[in-house]
C-alpha cells in the first residue's frame, strides 16, 4: 500500500490542522513524511491524489462553518449584479467583490507557477528553511502590523467590508500565491496582510479563511479526476480516511481560531515556525 491507514491519519489530521492554523500545510506534508522515514514525497502522484481529498475536506468545512457568512455574501453578489452596482451600505455586497478581487491573482499565480514552483523548493531542506522564513513574516507582520480602530460589537463581516479596501484585498490575494513554496503559509500570508491593512486578528483570520475557501475548493475539484484516475490506484481507502480526520481537525481549528484570537495575536504561530523550521533543518542536515 501506497499511504498506510496510520500514515493517512497523521496526514490528514495534520493537513486539516496546518491548513489552517498559519503554519504552512504544504511544508509540514514534505517535511514530516521525511523526518519518519516515511516513503513519501511531495510530487508523487499518488500522494498529490491523496491530499486532494485532505484539501477538498478542508474547503468543504470552512463552507459549513462559515454558511451564513456565504448565504449572506452570495446574496450579496446576486444583488450587485442586478443592480449593476454596490450600494454604499450593501457590506455583504462589498464583502464579496473583495472576496472575488482577492481569488484572482493568487488563482492566476497558481495556475501559472504551481508546478514550477513546487518542483523547485520540493525538498525537506528547502521546506524547512521557508518554514523559518514564514515565522519571520508572521512575527514581521504583528511588529509592522496597523493598529485596527477599536470596534463595538457590531457585525464582522461589516467591519471587514468596512476597514478593507479594494487595493489591500488585491494584496492579500497576491500575497496568498507565496504560499505555493513549501514552507509559507496560505492563511499565514493573508492573515499578515489583513493585519497590515487594519483588521484586528479575529476579522483578519475570518477574511483569511472565507478567502481560502474557494482557492481551496476550486483547486482540489480541478484535481478531483485524479483521484478517480489511475494516479489514485491504492490511495483512494487511505484518500477518504484522511479526509474524514481532516476535516475533524480542520472544523475544531478553525473553531479555536475563532475564539483565540479574539485576545492573542499570531506570535506564538511565527515562533513555532522558526523553532520547528530549525529544528527540521538541523535533522535534515545531520540526517
Amino acid at each position: 500500500m501506497k499511504i498506510d491507514y496510520f500514515q493517512s491519519i497523521v496526514l490528514g489530521t495534520l493537513q486539516g490542522v496546518s491548513e489552517l492554523f498559519p503554519i504552512s500545510s504544504l511544508g509540514h506534508s514534505v517535511v514530516l513524511p521525511h523526518m519518519l522515514g516515511w516513503d513519501i514525497h511531495q510530487n508523487d502522484e499518488y500522494f498529490l491524489s491523496f491530499l486532494v481529498a485532505t484539501h477538498l475536506a478542508t474547503a468543504l468545512v470552512l463552507f459549513g462553518f462559515f454558511w451564513n457568512d456565504w448565504m449572506r455574501i452570495l446574496a450579496g453578489l446576486g444583488r450587485s449584479l442586478r443592480h449593476r452596482g454596490i450600494a454604499p451600505d450593501d457590506a455583504d455586497a462589498k464583502l464579496g467583490w473583495l472576496l472575488v478581487v482577492g481569488t484572482i491573482p493568487a488563482g492566476l499565480i497558481g495556475l501559472l507557477l504551481e508546478h514550477s514552483l513546487r518542483n523547485l523548493f520540493a525538498s525537506p531542506r528547502s521546506a524547512a528553511f521557508f518554514l523559518m522564513v514564514n515565522g519571520v513574516l508572521l512575527l514581521g507582520a504583528e511588529r509592522l502590523r496597523r493598529r485596527a480602530p477599536a470596534h463595538a460589537d457590531g457585525d464582522p463581516d461589516t467591519r471587514i467590508a468596512t476597514e478593507l479596501t479594494w487595493r489591500s484585498a488585491i494584496l492579500v490575494g497576491t500575497a496568498q500565491a507565496l504560499a505555493l513554496i513549501p514552507g509559507i503559509s496560505r492563511s499565514g500570508a493573508a492573515m499578515g496582510g489583513g493585519l497590515r491593512a487594519g483588521l484586528s486578528h479575529e476579522d483578519a483570520a475570518r477574511y483569511a479563511f472565507l478567502l481560502a475557501t474557494p482557492i481551496i475548493g476550486a483547486a482540489a475539484l480541478l484535481k478531483l479526476p485524479d483521484l478517480f484516475g489511475s494516479a489514485g490506484d491504492g490511495v483512494r481507502g487511505p484518500a477518504l480516511v484522511g479526509a474524514l480526520f481532516s476535516a475533524v481537525s480542520a472544523y475544531l481549528a478553525v473553531r479555536f481560531l475563532m475564539r483565540y484570537l479574539r485576545t492573542h495575536t499570531f506570535t506564538p504561530f511565527g515562533v513555532y515556525c522558526l523553532v520547528a523550521g530549525g529544528i527540521a533543518t538541523v535533522a535534515i542536515a545531520v540526517g
